[in-house]
């Protein structure tokens, strides 16, 4: 069949991250989605090719989101059947925090197009660089807040957890952009089962154009409800205990060593 489905990165800042295989692919294709929250990103994506369709405006307040995502696949589905080379340009990663490109290349595959994914800077890249993080030092997990608060959640103090989309914590409606203090509340009082009030957390959000900084706002726990945020922020929760170190495993391990 002839119609095919790429979806790529374009990394998150404007101009720095894209690969020169994902450019390829915009350039070389029939038409083009873009998916990115600020404008001149996407203005920038037009430079590349001439047929290029915003996802944006299908987002709305008061919209169910998962109402936008299956327009959203809808619109990119009809030109893969249409049989045209079509290729979807998400901001970061287009397997981050997205759920289109996942479900449009399943459903591409499943029609019988070729489909595939190109990777891209995501924000949890950038996060590593900005705030000078090597995972492999204390460990790392990551959740979407609700994931995190919905779920019986176990995790790790004595390593560092990462919390994306905490502007939405609490939301059960997929309608609203962000939510309540009080709903926010509930997310800091389960961290303080764990975390002291005054364990200092970071509000992070990582540079969309070349003349931007990252925002990088260190606060104490007890202040994060009330503190502002937008969807691109995320939080970070540094380690508040140190490791333990299991001395049974390790004499076990010394004797395999020794024998």
């Amino acid at each position: 069949m002839k119609g095919s489905l790429v979806n790529v990165g374009l990394g998150m800042t404007l101009g720095s991250h894209i690969t020169p295989l994902s450019r390829n692919f915009i350039e070389q294709a029939d038409v083009v989605f873009v998916a990115a929250s600020n404008q001149l990103v996407e203005e920038w994506v037009k430079t590349m090719n001439d047929h290029v369709i915003s996802l944006q405006p299908l987002y709305a307040e008061g919209k169910s989101r998962k109402q936008t995502y299956q327009e959203m696949n809808e619109a990119i589905m009809t030109e893969v059947r249409a049989g045209k080379k079509v290729c979807g340009a998400f901001y970061g990663h287009p397997g981050v925090f997205a759920l289109t490109p996942h479900q449009t290349i399943q459903m591409a595959r499943e029609e019988g197009f070729k489909a595939h994914m190109e990777p891209g800077i995501s924000a949890e890249d950038c996060l590593y660089a900005d705030l000078g993080i090597d995972p492999g030092t204390y460990g790392m997990a990551h959740f979407e807040a609700n994931n995190f608060m919905f779920n019986q959640t176990v995790y790790d103090p004595s390593a560092y957890l990462v919390l994306w989309q905490i502007a939405l914590a609490g939301d059960r409606t997929l309608k609203v952009f962000e939510t309540t203090a009080d709903a926010k509340q509930l997310l800091v009082d389960m961290l303080l089962e764990h975390y002291p009030a005054d364990h200092e957390v970071i509000i992070y959000e990582c540079a969309v154009l070349p003349i931007e900084q990252p925002l990088i706002k260190p606060l104490s726990l007890q202040k994060l409800a009330h503190a502002e945020v937008s969807l691109k922020s995320t939080l970070v929760i540094p380690p508040a205990v140190k490791k333990q170190k299991d001395h049974e495993k390790i004499n076990r391990l010394l004797h395999l060593e020794h024998s």
